[in-house]
């Protein structure tokens, strides 16, 4: 698999001057799940990978978080911070082509409208009617998962295992059977750990791995942060958020109710944490923990609820490539506000207010 056989998108590469005195600062990343929405955590990616005073030492994902970092991981192994970039991009680009054929698109009105939701599409809303009433080992009894193919074309797992692979992968799948959450490491990671991440139980069957049986890591962490606490040396940690903590209004329907109570339960387990994160930095900084070896972590924080509220459920699974690059520009642009503000807090301190936005 050759990284330098790309497909060229329409975004033109920009390359930000750096000071020369300024060392590098270590970061890891928590990357979400989100469907479509995850290319908006390609845009993050794709600027924080610009930024040549940003390292990686960790990563935890799920669900399309997890399809990112296995591409992100692999493309730094292979091409190093440019090779990353179009290793994502090319991602990316094959799965709106795998979908072109789909009949889950927008509708020409859709489309001029500027509208990112499908629930106008009769294909769209004959499936979900489907889903309500059928699991996928009855309307998928062949298991049919068109993004495996997309990932065996975009990722040489292999690399992961090699020593050349200096990140640390984590992917997080529930275990069907115990409702505990599965962190896939890099020895472990293959094709099915990537989708057993972002299984879905709704749309795909569940993917077994070594006699269980998993799902969407999203149930159980969205993703957990754990792993970066004990495996990784690094005490920053960088939240991208793809489902919205907040919404300003009271959900009335019934699409948006399920919505919500998505949004919810997704984020509960990542909720669970930084109230544990809060709790021990505050016993460090009372000197209680002397002793303790308790490791203080700094979190920060890259959000776009005001662009992730206007969009509804049913967006996630549009991959027209319009969209898909609209969400990649708004999430490149809000990692460079994010840079500006916050790269000095790296390393010295937490740029969100833990308590204020999680607790």
């Amino acid at each position: 698999m050759n990284i330098q056989q790309t497909i060229e998108t329409d975004k033109p590469v920009r390359k930000i001057s750096q000071a020369p005195e300024v060392s590098a600062k270590t970061l890891n990343l928590a990357l979400q799940g989100g469907g479509a929405h995850g290319a908006f955590t390609w845009g993050v990616l794709d600027r924080l990978l610009e930024e040549e005073r940003i390292s990686f030492e960790g990563v935890v994902a799920t669900s399309a978080g997890a399809m990112n970092a296995a591409v992100l991981g692999y493309g730094l192994v292979e091409g190093g911070r440019e090779g990353a970039r179009k290793a994502l991009a090319n991602f990316w680009r094959r799965v709106s082509h795998a979908a072109a054929l789909s009949p889950l698109q927008p509708t020409v009105f859709d489309r001029v409208m500027g509208n990112r939701s499908l629930e106008n599409s009769m294909p769209y809303l004959m499936f979900d009617m489907m889903t309500r009433v059928m699991s996928p080992y009855q309307f998928n009894p062949f298991n049919l998962n068109p993004l495996r193919q997309v990932l065996e074309k975009s990722v040489d797992f292999e690399v992961f295992k090699e020593a050349r692979c200096r990140i640390k992968l984590n992917l997080c799948a529930t275990n069907v059977r115990t409702g505990k959450v599965k962190v896939f490491s890099n020895t472990e990671i293959t094709p099915d750990a990537v989708l057993a991440s972002a299984c879905l139980p709704f749309l795909f069957q569940a993917v077994e791995i070594d006699g269980e049986s998993y799902w969407d890591g999203g149930y159980m962490g969205n993703p957990a942060i754990f792993p970066l606490i004990y495996g990784c040396e690094s005490p920053d940690v960088l939240i991208v958020h793809i489902n919205p903590m907040q919404r300003p209004d009271v959900p009335t329907t019934a699409n948006e109710i399920l919505n919500r109570i998505n949004e919810i339960s997704f984020n509960s387990s990542l909720m669970r944490e930084m109230r544990a994160i809060d709790f021990v930095t505050r016993l460090i900084d009372m000197d209680v923990g002397k002793g303790l070896n308790l490791k203080r972590m700094y979190i920060h924080a890259i959000s776009s609820d005001e662009l992730m509220t206007g969009l509804s459920a049913a967006s996630k699974l549009n991959t027209d490539w319009a969209f898909l690059t609209d969400l990649r520009d708004a999430g490149w642009a809000r990692a460079g506000e994010w840079i500006e503000a916050n790269y000095a807090h790296i390393g010295r301190q937490s740029s969100v207010d833990i308590h204020a936005a999680y607790l």
